[in-house]
This record gives C-alpha cells, sequence and structure tokens, in this order.
C-alpha cells in the first residue's frame, strides 16, 4: 500500500489542507504542537474511522467552532487505486457520521461498517494490527517492550496470521464434539425406530386389513338397496305434487280472472265519465272563441280597421308594417339626432379638460423654472467648496511625503532625542515591511528549535540524574562502577547552557527587530495614506468638472421651461372659446330630440292593438283545435270501451270453463300418496346416514391400518438410513479428530520457524543501527521472551537498557516485524507504510543518528514509502521529501509546506 494524497477540512487543527506523498521517505518537519502528528492520525481515522480514535469520540476531531469536517485519503494497493471518504458533522453536542465512502476499481461501498470491514480485509489487517506493525505512535514507542510475553506473542502471531490457525483448530475441536453430539443422538434414534419397527410387525396389519374390506363390501351392498326404494318413494311424490300443483294452478287463475273482470268494470266507468267531462269542456271553449271574437272587432274600431272586410287579416298585418316601417326611421333620426348631441357634448368636455392641462402644464413648468434657479445658486456654490478641497489635500499630501524626506514616520524619537531618517525611499515601504516580517518569522521558528531542543536535553538530565541517585548509569541504566558512561550528564549540563546562551541571544535579536518591523508599518501606513489622498484629489477634479457642465445645462433648461408655460396659457385659452360655440348647437340639436319622441310613442299605441289583434285570432285558432281534439278523445273513448266489453265478455267465459274442471277426489288421492312418500323418506334417510356413517367408520379403520402398513415400510427405510448415518458420522469424528492435531502441530511449527526468522532479523537490525561494543545478541525464545546478552555474556532485560537504547531497540523490533511480514507477503498485496511519529522523543544526538541508519536501511531493504514525524533538524538529511507543518498563532490553525531536503536543493541549484 502507498498512501498518495490526504485532503482535510477543519479536522483538528486544520482548517482546509492537501498533503501528496510520494515513494521513499517522507519526513513530516516542525516544531512541536504545530500539528505533525494530525496528519498521521488523519491518515488512522480515514482507513479505520472511530476505531482510531482510542478513547476518543468523534466529537474530538471537528475543529473547535466548526460544524462540520472531511478527511480524504487517496493510496494505491496493489497497483490498484483507492479513495476513502468521510464526513463529520455536530448535531447538538455530538457528532455522527454523514458520508462514508470507499471507492475501489470494481465497485463503491458506503456506510462505516462496510468500509472499515474492506479496509481490513483488503489491508489483511484491522485498527489494532496496524499500529502494532505499520504505524509506531508518539509514546507508544516502548509498547512491545513493556507488553507480557503472553500479550507480545498474541500481537505478533495476530500480525502474522498465527491466530487464525488457533481459531482453526478450535473450530475442528468444536466440529468435532458435534459430531459426536450427532453421533449420540443418531444412534439413540436409530434404536427407538428399531423398536417402532418390531411393534408394528407384531399387529398383524395385513389380516386386520382383509377382514374390515370384506365387512365394508357388505355394508354396500346394504345401502344400493334402500338407495333403490328411496328412489321409487321420490317419483310417487313427484307425480302427486305435479297433481296438486296443478290444481293450485287453476285456482290461481280463477282468481286472477274474477280481479281482472272487476277492472275491466271500473275502468269502463271511468272512460264514461270523461267523456262526460270533455263534452262539457268543449261548451266552454266555444264560449271563449265568441268572448275573442268581440274584442276583435273593438281594437280594429280602435285604430280605423273594417273587421267585416274579406282581407281583414291580411289589411292588420299589412298595417302593422307600415307602423313598424315608420317607426324603424324615426328611430334611426333619433340616432343620429343623440349621436350629434353626445359627439358634441364630448368635444366641449375635451376641450375644457385639455385647457385645464395646459394651465397646469403652464404651472409645473413655471415651478419647476423657479426649483432650477434655486439648485444652479447652490450648484456654484459646492464647486467653489470643492476647489477649497483641492488646494487643503494637496497640502496633506505634500506633509505625507515630507516623511521620507525629513525622517517623520516614527513619532517616538530615537536614543539621543534625535529622528531617525526613513530607511527607503516613498514606494518601497510594503516590500521593507514583508521582508522584515519574513526575517522575524524564520527567527521565531530558530526560536522554536532551540526550545525544543532545551526541553529535550532537560529531559535527558533529570532522566539521568533519576538513574544516577539509584546507583545506575545515566546513559545504559547499569551499575555505575560497572558502566563507562558516567560523565555524561555534564557534557549535557553544557550542551544546556550553550543552548540557553544561544537562546537568549536570539530573543534580543527578536526584540530588536520587533522595533524595526513597528517603525516600517508606520512608513507603510504613510505610503498608503497618500495614495488614499491623491486617489481623493482625482476624484473632486472629476466632480468639479462634471458640476461645471451640469450648471450650463440646467441654464439652458430654465430658459425653455418659461418659454413652454406661455405657450402652454395661450392655447389653453383658445380651447375655452371653442367649447362655448359648441354650447348653443347642442340646445337647438336637443328639441328636434323631442318631436321625434312623441310621434314615436303614438305609433307604439297603434302597434300594441294591433299585435292583440294578431294575437286573438292565434287564440281563436287554438281553441277551435281544442275543440277538434276534444271531440276526436270522446270517439277514441267510446272505440275503447267497446273492445274492453268484449274482453270483459271473454274472460267470463274462461272463468265458468275452469270452474267446470275442479275434481275433488282425484286432489285427495294425490295427498294421500304425497304424505307416505314423504314419510317413508324421511324414515330411509336416517337408515342411510346409519349405513354411511358405518361404512365411513370402517373406511377409516381400512385408512388407518393401511398408514400404519405405510408407516411401517417408511420405519425400516429409515432403519436403514440411520445405520448408513451412524457409520459416516463415526468416520467423520474420526477426520475432525485428526484435523484438530494436524491445526496444533502446524501453529507450532510456523511459530518456531517466525521466531527464528524474527531473531535473526531483529538481530540484524539492532547490529546495524547501534554500533556499541557492550551487547553481543538478542535471544528471543518460543514464548516470545526478549533476553539482551552484553559482551562479557550477561543477560540483560530490555527494561535495564538506557532510554535511548530501549527506544531503538524497540523500534528495531518494530522494524524486524515489518521485514518479517514483508517476506512473508510476497507475491501477494504489499504491506502499508512504515509510519513512526516522533521516533526521537528518548533519543539524545547520537541516538538520533543511529535512528537515521535505521530508516536508510528501510528503505535500502525495499520499503516503498516511509513517513517519519519528527522536529529533529538531523532526520531531515534521510529524507526523499520533506513536509513542513506551520501553525498561525492568530488563528490556531496549521498549514503544510512541501519541499526537499537542503542537500537535494542545494545540488538542484548548483
Amino acid at each position: 500500500m502507498r498512501v498518495d494524497r490526504l485532503r482535510l477540512l477543519n479536522f483538528k487543527c486544520y482548517g482546509e489542507a492537501e498533503l501528496g506523498l510520494e515513494r521513499g521517505v517522507t519526513i513530516v518537519h516542525g516544531v512541536n504542537g504545530s500539528g505533525k502528528s494530525t496528519l498521521l492520525e488523519a491518515t488512522f481515522f480515514a482507513l479505520y474511522g472511530s476505531k482510531a480514535l482510542d478513547d476518543r469520540t468523534l466529537d474530538d476531531v471537528i475543529t473547535t467552532g466548526e460544524e462540520e469536517a472531511e478527511v480524504e485519503l487517496r493510496f494505491t494497493h496493489d497497483g490498484r487505486e483507492y479513495r476513502v471518504e468521510r464526513h463529520l458533522k455536530l448535531r447538538g453536542d455530538r457528532a455522527t457520521t454523514t458520508k462514508c465512502v470507499l471507492e475501489t476499481p470494481e465497485e463503491t461501498i458506503e456506510g462505516a461498517r462496510d468500509v472499515r470491514r474492506e479496509v481490513t480485509e483488503l489491508l489483511r489487517m484491522d485498527a489494532e494490527a496496524f499500529v502494532n506493525c505499520a504505524y509506531v505512535r508518539q509514546g507508544e514507542v516502548n509498547k512491545l517492550i513493556h507488553a507480557s510475553p503472553s500479550d507480545r506473542q498474541d500481537m505478533i502471531d495476530d500480525l502474522l496470521q498465527l491466530g487464525a490457525l488457533e481459531d482453526y483448530r478450535e473450530r475442528a475441536s468444536d466440529a468435532r464434539l458435534g459430531v459426536k453430539t450427532v453421533l449420540d443422538g443418531q444412534r439413540e434414534v436409530l434404536e427407538n425406530v428399531r423398536q417402532q419397527v418390531e411393534q408394528k410387525e407384531d399387529k398383524e396389519l395385513h389380516e386386520r386389513l382383509n377382514g374390515l374390506e370384506t365387512r365394508r363390501a357388505d355394508v354396500a351392498e346394504e345401502i344400493e338397496n334402500y338407495e333403490a326404494q328411496r328412489e321409487q318413494a321420490r317419483n310417487t311424490l313427484e307425480t302427486a305434487e305435479d297433481v296438486l300443483e296443478r290444481h293450485e294452478e287453476t285456482r290461481e287463475e280463477i282468481e286472477t280472472l274474477e280481479t281482472e273482470i272487476d277492472d275491466l268494470r271500473s275502468k269502463i266507468e271511468a272512460t264514461e265519465r270523461e267523456r262526460e267531462d270533455a263534452k262539457a269542456e268543449i261548451r266552454d271553449l266555444e264560449e271563449r272563441r265568441e268572448e275573442l271574437a268581440a274584442k276583435r272587432d273593438e281594437l280594429l274600431a280602435d285604430v280605423e280597421l273594417d273587421s267585416r272586410a274579406d282581407d281583414g287579416d291580411d289589411a292588420v298585418e299589412e298595417r302593422i308594417r307600415e307602423l313598424e316601417a315608420r317607426d324603424e326611421d324615426l328611430r334611426d333620426d333619433l340616432e343620429e339626432v343623440r349621436v350629434s348631441i353626445t359627439e358634441t357634448s364630448g368635444e366641449i368636455e375635451r376641450l375644457r379638460e385639455e385647457a385645464d392641462d395646459l394651465e397646469s402644464q403652464a404651472a409645473d413648468a413655471r415651478e419647476e423654472a423657479d426649483e432650477l434657479e434655486a439648485t444652479l445658486e447652490t450648484d456654484e456654490e459646492a464647486i467653489e467648496d470643492r476647489e477649497a478641497d483641492l488646494e487643503d489635500l494637496e497640502e496633506r499630501i505634500e506633509t505625507a511625503r515630507e516623511q521620507f524626506d525629513s525622517g517623520e514616520a516614527s513619532e517616538t524619537p530615537r536614543e539621543g532625542g534625535e529622528t531617525a531618517d526613513a530607511p527607503v525611499e516613498f514606494g518601497e515601504a510594503t516590500a521593507h515591511f514583508e521582508s522584515l516580517e519574513t526575517d522575524r518569522e524564520e527567527l521565531t521558528d530558530e526560536i522554536g528549535d532551540i526550545t525544543a531542543d532545551i526541553r529535550t536535553v532537560e529531559n535527558a538530565i533529570e532522566e539521568g540524574e533519576a538513574l544516577l541517585e539509584e546507583g545506575k548509569c545515566p546513559e545504559c541504566g547499569q551499575p555505575v562502577e560497572d558502566s563507562p558512561h558516567v560523565d555524561v550528564l555534564d557534557e549535557k549540563r553544557e550542551e544546556l547552557a550553550d543552548l540557553e546562551d544561544r537562546l537568549e541571544r536570539l530573543e534580543d535579536d527578536r526584540d530588536d527587530l520587533d522595533e524595526r518591523i513597528e517603525r516600517a508599518e508606520e512608513l507603510r501606513e504613510a505610503e498608503r495614506r497618500v495614495d488614499r489622498l491623491e486617489e481623493n484629489r482625482d476624484n473632486i477634479e472629476t466632480l468639479v468638472a462634471e458640476k461645471r457642465e451640469t450648471l450650463e445645462n440646467r441654464r439652458e433648461q430654465r430658459d425653455r421651461l418659461r418659454e413652454d408655460a406661455e405657450q402652454y396659457e395661450t392655447d389653453a385659452e383658445e380651447n375655452r372659446e371653442k367649447a362655448a360655440d359648441l354650447e348653443g348647437e347642442v340646445d337647438d340639436t336637443r328639441s328636434e330630440l323631442g318631436s321625434i319622441n312623441t310621434e314615436r310613442g303614438e305609433i307604439k299605441d297603434d302597434l300594441e292593438s294591433l299585435r292583440r289583434v294578431a294575437e286573438i285570432d292565434v287564440e281563436r285558432a287554438d281553441l277551435a283545435t281544442d275543440v277538434e281534439n276534444l271531440r276526436e278523445r270522446r270517439r277514441d273513448w267510446q272505440t275503447m270501451n267497446d273492445e274492453r266489453r268484449e274482453t270483459l265478455s271473454s274472460k267470463r267465459e274462461r272463468k265458468r270453463e275452469l270452474e267446470s274442471e275442479f275434481d275433488e277426489e282425484r286432489i285427495e288421492t294425490a295427498r294421500t300418496d304425497r304424505q307416505n312418500a314423504e314419510n317413508y323418506l324421511e324414515k330411509v334417510d336416517a337408515k342411510l346416514e346409519d349405513l354411511e356413517a358405518k361404512r365411513t367408520n370402517l373406511q377409516n379403520a381400512i385408512g388407518a391400518v393401511e398408514r400404519e402398513l405405510e408407516e411401517l415400510e417408511e420405519r425400516r427405510e429409515e432403519l436403514e438410513a440411520l445405520e448408513e448415518r451412524c457409520e459416516r458420522l463415526d468416520s467423520l469424528y474420526d477426520e475432525a479428530e485428526t484435523l484438530q492435531a494436524t491445526y496444533a502441530n502446524l501453529r507450532t511449527e510456523l511459530r518456531q520457524r517466525n521466531v527464528e526468522t524474527l531473531e535473526r532479523l531483529l538481530n540484524e537490525t539492532f547490529e546495524l543501527v547501534y554500533q556499541n561494543d557492550s551487547y553481543a545478541a538478542i535471544d528471543l525464545d518460543g514464548e516470545y521472551r526478549l533476553t539482551v546478552y552484553q559482551k562479557d555474556g550477561e543477560a540483560l532485560e530490555p527494561e535495564q537498557l538506557s532510554g535511548g537504547e530501549r527506544a531503538l531497540f524497540n523500534l528495531s523490533l518494530r522494524c524486524a516485524i515489518y521485514r518479517l511480514l514483508a517476506e512473508g507477503v510476497k507475491g501477494t498485496a504489499p504491506l502499508p507504510p512504515l509510519i513512526l511519529d516522533e521516533p526521537t522523543v528518548f533519543l539524545d544526538s547520537g541516538h538520533v543518528t543511529q535512528l537515521v541508519s535505521l530508516i536508510e536501511s528501510m528503505r535500502d531493504l525495499g520499503v516503498e514509502q516511509i513517513v517519519v514525524v519528527s522536529h529533529d533538524e538531523e532526520l531531515v538529511g534521510a529524507a526523499d521529501s520533506i513536509v513542513r507543518v506551520e501553525k498561525d498563532a492568530t488563528s490556531n490553525r496549521s498549514r503544510l509546506e512541501s519541499g526537499e531536503p537542503p542537500e537535494i536543493a542545494l545540488l538542484t541549484s548548483d
């Protein structure tokens, strides 16, 4: 596995950050507390999520003051590219994962658990195995040494996949026990089935079956006899019911005929009454026609027409057409007069409204002209004020520029009471300030590095003094009389004094630089003030020019408005004179309108009379039609009653015929036959039910015997199958027992091989990085107990080594395990990067050099990617690339900067 790129958003001390890693050794460098280790924690978190947080929660991951956080990791594994992305969101006081995605070349996996499971399968290690093999976290450098042999054994066995063999052995043991349990159960079932077979064979089931089948045949024959007699009784019953049913139908038909005869009589009487009513209604309609004729003659006399003329109806129509034509002509004349009045009145109103508008426009124009007059005076005063402002700005610009000539950039006098000249020319203040800021940042970094070195030396002195008080060597932890390193504390104290003197000089330089920065900032502000003043001056000059141009335009507009007002007043007076002339014309037209309306009223009265005459003619014709219709209906009703009388006679004849068909003796015989048949059927059904129940019981008994015979055959087959299964389970039990022993022997053999290989790799690594004649070899036994042998053969526990030696010993053990895993997975997917977080915490400068040798040896052995987090400058020489981490003191946010080691950069520049 190789980490390609890491992207962070609001992750702990990082706002937005992106880091790319290459092959080889990468040193993540920066002062303590700058956020170096956070990059490794983010990588670990991207792979394993909450399992990488130990006792912390997701809340601790999100940057303080933010609501969301994101981590994205791109890596290459086994030649294929992968991308994992996690998003967190703070909801209330608790953070939750809102997105977790792993993109593989084949699919996209979502969900925190599924992603963690896929990463574990991909790397062949979970989060705990990852930190035990590839990720040496800060403060855990001595983890494997301090672990008990059994814990150390479990850690290494899990990394080397030996724990799987133990799982397989336990599974084989569980399988063996399971087979034994199943075998015992099957044997018990076998004995039970054998007993069931013997019991069923003792029942003589075939003899019982033959006897039951004979009894069932006898009952079936008896049932057939009774069913034949029942069928004969049913036929007798049907014949009797037919006779009785026919008798009932005849009686019902007679009753129906009586009802229909009564209904016909009622209808004939009702129709006769309707004929009499229609005759009376005809008389009433004739009288109404006579009344309308008299009214018609009266109306014709009013309009001076002769009602007795032969063409009376045509004369009425002709007179109506004449009057309607005259009324149409008068209506057209009336419309023309009204239109003339309306148009003239509208013209009068338009002229008066237009006059009002013109007078209003004249007043508005005069008012706007007066406002422009006042505005002109105000603008002239404003131009004078702006010109005065220009003179003031010129003086202020000149004063600000003089600070660069007379040395007035700082109001605070220098030593001796004099003011120093400006150190730069006008225009160079910003660049000068930024240069001083850069110098101060470099000086601050140097002070931070020295401070870290002082803390490291102080820690070493404290640890050494504690060992010395216990009578042990402060460097190697051995008794003082046997140790060659007892003078190391004096060297450390001298080194501490030199570092403190250097720190004091650097702090003095920083104070002096702060004063220069303050003065440079004043010059930069003066330079900016000149720029602002010159910009204001240019703006005011432009504004004055625009004001003068506007002033002339407003004068022209004022004169034009006054001329327009005079023209508006003249036009308004002309419109009012035209409206007065049109008023007289309207009065003459209204007189003509009155005469037309009078004539139309007279025509309207004559038309109403003539139209009523026409309506009367229509009504009389309708009445004549109604009379004829009533006479026709009286004839129809007469015909209908004649037909009903014929039907009435026919029904009376049919009734007499039906009454003669009744035979009481035959009906009584049919009733007797029906009763006898019903009684027999009731009894025979009960008998048949008893016989059916008996046959059913015999059939059930036969079925039970047949089922027992089938069960007997099934038990025999089951018995044979159980005997075969018990034989197979015996064989399977033996195989599981053999497999359990095989897994146990294989694990023991592989562990011994790994112990021997790990011991060899550990000695090679420790000898390579620690060139000390005091130690001869390291021993690792089968229980993973570690022993260090000195040259004189004395055995030491790893805890007896000095602090630096213990740290190197543990790093050597970690690297040896890593090499063992790399050799063990050749031909499969590669291991993850080797990650070391602050490995120099417990090392002095000599041991740091040996750590550099360890890192270079791992790179030479083919480790594709090594990432080391450290603030130690000596490690930089072993790097192929460097990532510098800095923290902004104001925002408390870390930022990244990638680069090359100093040696590579120097070669490139040459």
